[in-house]
């Protein structure tokens, strides 16, 4: 079971090297701590809408629709939100925390459209790590290539590394 320690009083949890990623930005640290942070990148493609869309059943013609989508707000097809927020996840599960990290909370702002061919970096940043369980939470945040802001929010995970 995953435990949190306390290093110059303040509350870390241990990284077992066999957790530790190579996603993106290889992993150099064997602690997590606050302050902590991880991204991942990754550009929009209308292949992703459409397995996302056939994994989902969304099949909003915002998504999908050209004719649609002109006439509307963005003027553009968008990508599903629910879709970039996968980003989001994919830093979580698999940079930091790190494989084992389990979704407790997630509180999602939409700022801006994401359209398709759009260049996402999702970030993630430690904020918290509760002192008597680990769990942590964290900032996180997602922005195209244009250096704009397009989805932010706070996760709070569990962090449970397993021996296998």
């Amino acid at each position: 079971m995953t435990k949190t320690e306390k290093i110059d009083g303040k509350a870390v949890i241990r990284i077992p090297d066999k957790h530790r990623s190579d996603l993106d930005n290889p992993q150099s640290w064997n602690l997590i701590e606050v302050g902590d942070k991880a991204s991942y990148r990754r550009t929009v493609t209308d292949a992703d809408v459409a397995l996302f869309s056939g994994a989902t059943g969304d099949t909003n013609p915002y998504h999908f629709d050209e004719v649609y989508a002109a006439s509307g707000r963005f003027k553009k097809r968008i990508a599903h939100g629910m879709l970039v927020t996968g980003y989001l996840s994919t830093v979580l599960g698999t940079i930091l925390p790190g494989a084992g990290t389990i979704y407790l909370k997630q509180v999602l702002n939409f700022r801006k459209p994401v359209f398709i061919g759009d260049t996402i970096t999702a970030i993630a940043e430690v904020l918290t790590i509760k002192d008597d369980k680990p769990i942590v939470t964290l900032s996180t945040t997602c922005i195209n290539q244009n250096g704009e802001t397009v989805i932010d929010g706070e996760a709070t995970v569990l962090v449970e590394f397993v021996k296998v």
